[in-house]
């Protein structure tokens, strides 16, 4: 059989193929000549034949038919034969097969081998794809190559034991009298992997960690030599001697001083001379600082450190390099709550890296730069973010609108200025708004008594300039229907007042509704707020006509307004001034949220208990019928407590609602439940005025569920009966907190289906505490006269080491036992 060609050949062939197609034919050729050579047992050309198959695998063809001639290869005794072989297997074998087995007395024997360099083969090897039952079986051989005075070997073993312990923890302890006199090796190759072998047992041990912190000094020194020793070239890189060295040493003494007084203490010292004495001109400056930064941070170090290393980061700013200044950004925003200040001194610098071209960069100083907003700088930094909302690509605009929202709610200097922010946002980025982000704004606006003619001037501006921006444009509605008489009459102090006449007002609204850019949603605040205006001006003809026309809209939600607001005007116009009558103040109770919202489905509003039922409910019946109408809701009867309130609007709902589009089928909507006698209070409470609210609940034995559980916080919920009324089902949720940190400030809310109806009673706490030790719960009443699969959307949100954080999720596993 003649000679098979060589490596070289082969691969000048391959690359002369001009297609895919060719170069495939090529190999297959070339495979089925090594096959048939493989199938003769030919000694001679075996290892040739091996190399070109790697080189091929390399390619990406398939290359497992030489998986036995690489252990034959292994078993030869000559080295060339052995280092294609142990190369073969490190490429073509791995644990997952069987075969690798095979591998185990070879490397034993080539272990004990009397060539360094034929050891060394074999450590990578075990190193490289080793499986646990090989480690456990060659960990003695590794352990005494480990302590031999050659250093070629003693690198080598280094990192074989890593692997060892990676696979075998428990084998860790093996190695620890070998490790002893590691660190004393002048050779930097065993230095360094070394150091590598501690690192690994730090991580995985906690004993481990305790026993090596009297290196400490050791370390502090070898480090030391580093930086102070004088050219060398064989280590030299950039002019700094041995960098990948450093940055090991560096990590490990991050590990070793974290939480630790006396480690933290004794590397003090060293970490400010290497980050003042490395030369940050070249990359491998900035890569060792970088270390240097990580490492005074992690550590207890004093505050001097601390501030030299955030300078550090601040210079990284000004680097040309992207990465650069990426990971400084990072790293900026991760020490950013604990050294505040520090940070504060490089905001310039930040704000600069918003005009940066690279996304990655532009999104981590956006984040960076809203958590360095505080009540001193808040003016400066909102002009900059604004800038940048008006110029910034639309993937930002949504998180740039909800920083800015959350910014100005916390440390607005005045209620004039945290108006004029928020409606700059609605104005640049309103399609891009958080959906709570109106009713916000609105019950901002109603608190702000004296900023109302003023507002209500703006708005109608705004509102002539632009209509395609819907949130903007819905408040600007509800605004004109509650303060229209302000804005006809000119009042506003703060600005000049304008001219402008009823008819003229009356023009903007009906152009909202007749505009192809308004949704059904704006559409019925502009109807509302016309409907709002007959008692504010003195066009009421016509904004008659108007409501009459919009009777037989084919939009079902703006007819139904029609319908109720011209039964309004024929059969209650003695009513109609005390329904449309202005708003009053809304107190705000909850932190995270406009108001302290009547959390319901949206499908009727719940009455309040009265004042004998012990346990706390829902807000007083003058605040719910307040939220109504700030919705647009004015066809909605006002809630009582022993009559049944009417349907309210959709729109009031979709707000209220955080189901949105959530049904249990695609078709009309069932049938409504029959109604209760009007001498029983309505909804949940039905049949409890004479009785305490849970006074006889009884265990329906429903077994209980997780909800939710993510980054630490786990909502449990288990179930009752309530008695007299099967149909309603009791749920009491459980939360707990998992992590380190306290979370405060923590409201559930809840929607379901809308045939189902729900009531959310208070929780016992807003704050959970950390590490489950503590529990907050909050009481549930779900009505389900149809006896429907129930389906639940939960909205949680709560402040977690200083970060605001919501979160959404749909529970659907219900036992059945809770809703049959």
């Amino acid at each position: 059989m003649p000679a098979p060609i060589r490596l070289r050949e082969l691969i000048r062939t391959i690359r002369t193929a001009r297609t895919q197609a060719e170069e495939r034919e090529m190999i297959q050729k070339e495979c089925a000549a090594i096959r048939s050579s493989f199938r003769e047992e030919d000694n001679t050309y075996r290892c040739r034949n091996v190399a070109k198959l790697l080189y091929m695998h390399m390619l990406g063809y398939p290359a497992h038919f030489g998986q036995l001639e690489c252990l034959k290869l292994i078993a030869s005794q000559k080295f060339t034969d052995k280092r294609i072989g142990y190369l073969g297997a490190m490429l073509l074998l791995d644990e997952r097969q069987d075969v690798h087995l095979l591998m185990t007395n070879c490397i034993k024997n080539d272990l004990n081998h009397s060539t360094q360099y034929v050891q060394g083969l074999a450590l990578c090897t075990l190193g490289c794809m080793g499986s646990s039952e090989m480690c456990r079986d060659l960990a003695g051989e590794v352990e005494k190559l480990l302590k031999t005075s050659n250093s070629y070997l003693r690198k080598k073993a280094a990192l074989c034991a890593v692997h060892v312990i990676r696979k075998v923890p428990e084998l860790m302890e093996m190695f620890l009298p070998a490790t002893k006199n590691l660190l004393s090796e002048k050779n930097h190759g065993v230095l360094h992997t070394s150091v590598v072998l501690l690192t690994e047992m730090c991580e995985r041990s906690p004993d481990m960690l305790a026993h090596f912190r009297k290196l400490v000094p050791q370390l502090v020194r070898i480090l030391k030599n580093l930086i102070m020793s004088g050219y060398s070239p064989e280590h030299d890189v950039s002019g700094i001697s041995d960098p990948f060295l450093q940055v090991r040493i560096l990590r490990l003494l991050r590990i070793l001083g974290k939480s630790d007084d006396d480690s933290s203490e004794a590397m003090n010292d060293i970490l400010a001379q290497v980050a003042t004495n490395t030369e940050t001109s070249k990359n491998v400056g900035n890569a060792i600082l970088y270390e240097t930064v990580l490492t005074i941070m992690d550590i207890k170090s004093e505050s001097g450190l601390r501030v030299l290393a955030i300078n550090i980061l601040g210079r990284f700013l000004l680097n040309n390099d992207k990465n650069i200044r990426y990971v400084a950004l990072t790293s900026l925003l991760k020490t950013v709550q604990t050294d505040h200040n520090a940070v504060q001194r490089h905001r310039s610098t930040i704000v600069d890296c918003l005009k940066d071209l690279d996304v990655s960069i532009k999104r981590r100083a956006m984040e960076l730069s809203f958590a360095l907003v505080n009540g001193n700088n808040i003016r400066g930094m909102m002009k900059e973010l604004l800038y940048f909302l008006d110029s910034c690509d639309p993937e930002f605009k949504a998180d740039c609108a909800s920083g800015v929202f959350l910014a100005a709610e916390k440390y607005a200097p005045s209620k004039r200025w945290h108006i004029d922010t928020i409606m700059r946002v609605l104005t640049t980025a309103g399609s891009y708004v958080r959906d709570d982000s109106v009713p916000n704004l609105i019950q901002l606006i109603t608190n702000s008594v004296e900023m109302h003619a003023y507002t209500v001037q703006r708005l109608y501006k705004a509102l002539l300039d632009d209509i395609s921006q819907q949130p903007l444009v819905q408040v600007a509605s509800w605004c004109i229907g509650e303060y229209g008489d302000l804005l006809v009459s000119g009042q506003c102090e703060e600005e000049e007042p304008i001219q402008v006449t009823e008819d003229e007002v009356l023009d903007v609204l009906e152009g909202l509704l007749v505009s192809n850019l308004s949704t059904p949603v704006t559409r019925g605040y502009s109807l509302t707020a016309i409907m709002k205006l007959s008692t504010r001006f003195s066009s009421v003809n016509r904004i008659k006509k108007v409501v009459s026309i919009y009777g037989s809209s084919i939009d079902v939600e703006l007819q139904q307004r029609a319908v109720e607001y011209n039964a309004l005007f024929k059969k209650y116009d003695h009513m109609r001034p005390a329904l449309l009558e202005r708003m009053p103040i809304m107190e705000k109770t909850a932190s995270n949220g406009p108001t302290e919202i009547v959390q319901t489905n949206g499908e009727t509003e719940p009455s309040t208990v009265e004042a004998k039922h012990p346990p706390p409910v829902t807000q007083p019946t003058n605040q719910a019928n307040d939220l109504l109408d700030l919705l647009g809701g004015n066809d909605v009867v006002p809630v009582i407590q022993t009559t049944i309130p009417t349907k309210p609007a959709s729109a009031g709902g979709e707000l209220l609602d955080l189901l949105g589009d959530l049904s249990l089928s695609g078709g009309p909507a069932p049938a409504p439940a029959p109604s209760v006698p009007t001498s029983q209070p309505p909804f949940l409470l039905d049949g409890l005025t004479s009785q305490p609210l849970f006074n006889d609940i009884a265990a329906a034995g429903i077994p209980s569920m997780t909800a939710y559980n993510k980054n630490g916080l786990k909502i449990d919920f288990t179930f009752e009966r309530a008695n007299p009324n099967p149909n309603i089902a009791v749920i009491t949720i459980h939360a707990t907190n998992s992590t380190e940190a306290e979370m405060t400030d923590f409201v559930f809310q809840a929607a379901v289906p809308k045939t189902f109806q729900l009531q959310l009673l208070s929780p016992s706490s807003n704050l959970v505490p950390a590490l489950n030790q503590g529990t907050v719960t909050q009481v549930i009443r779900v009505l389900n006269p149809q006896k429907q699969q129930l389906r639940m959307r939960i909205k949680l949100t709560y402040t977690h080491k200083g970060s605001a954080v919501q979160d959404l999720a749909e529970v659907n596993n219900f036992p059945p036992q809770s809703w049959q």
